[in-house]
């Protein structure tokens, strides 16, 4: 499961960077991930942090976030910060061409350029 949210007021990642919004992603055997968006529009999260569990990451993030909103898991080989069905190019066969991704639409998947 993967929660989306965006923050009331963005918060300092560093001395020069604000987080805009964070995805919370839930996994079975390593705990829960949060990916750091350094911009509203952004597709690719910028900064990571691990949780021991779901209550322990909302709990961190409580009173920070307008609202949750639930997205689906990823698709296979998609990436898991990006709450678009979007995966690196070539992954599925074996022979990922880093850089270069495509994404799902109709069906079908098509070059994407974030």
């Amino acid at each position: 499961m993967r929660l989306l949210g965006t923050l009331k007021t963005p918060c300092p990642a560093n001395q020069r960077d604000l987080i805009y919004k964070v995805m919370l992603h839930e996994t079975r055997r390593e705990g829960v991930y949060a990916y750091l968006y350094l911009s509203p529009d952004a597709l690719f999260c910028s900064y990571d942090y691990h949780y021991p569990d779901l209550e322990d990451a909302l709990e961190n993030w409580a009173g920070e976030v307008e609202h949750w909103t639930q997205i689906d898991d990823p698709l296979p080989h998609c990436q898991h910060d990006c709450p678009l069905p979007v995966r690196v190019k070539g992954r599925a066969e074996g022979a990922p061409q880093w850089g270069k991704y495509e994404i799902l639409e109709n069906g079908e998947w098509k070059d994407f350029i974030p």
